[in-house]
């Protein structure tokens, strides 16, 4: 049986997928910045020297979009709660071997 998540009226969500970054290096960063307000978030991403950071800065400010838009609510009061970080799918390398040569 699957139960429906009741979703909270004051929670607003973005989601990632298919970006192709290992996620220990994205778990790094996300690790920073739970907990932390809009703001202060979107000044820690900025001033990291990650190159994991700009994917989820885009998916932060996405959010906070989202509870802007959707819900009304201000920038400024906005607080990341929840944030996790999943293993993508896993792309197959093509290893040819003797086939490419030419004799």
């Amino acid at each position: 049986m699957i139960k429906k998540r009741k979703k909270n009226p004051y929670e607003a969500s973005a989601s990632g997928f298919y970006i192709s970054m290992s996620a220990h290096k994205a778990r790094r960063i996300i690790d920073q910045i739970r907990g932390r307000s809009y703001e202060e978030t979107l000044m820690i991403l900025e001033l990291m020297p990650y190159r994991a950071c700009y994917p989820i800065f885009k998916l932060v400010y996405s959010a906070a979009a989202n509870a802007s838009h959707n819900m009304g609510l201000n920038e400024a009061s906005l607080v990341i709660s929840k944030a996790e970080v999943n293993e993508g799918a896993t792309m197959k390398k093509l290893n040819l071997g003797l086939e490419d040569e030419v004799i």
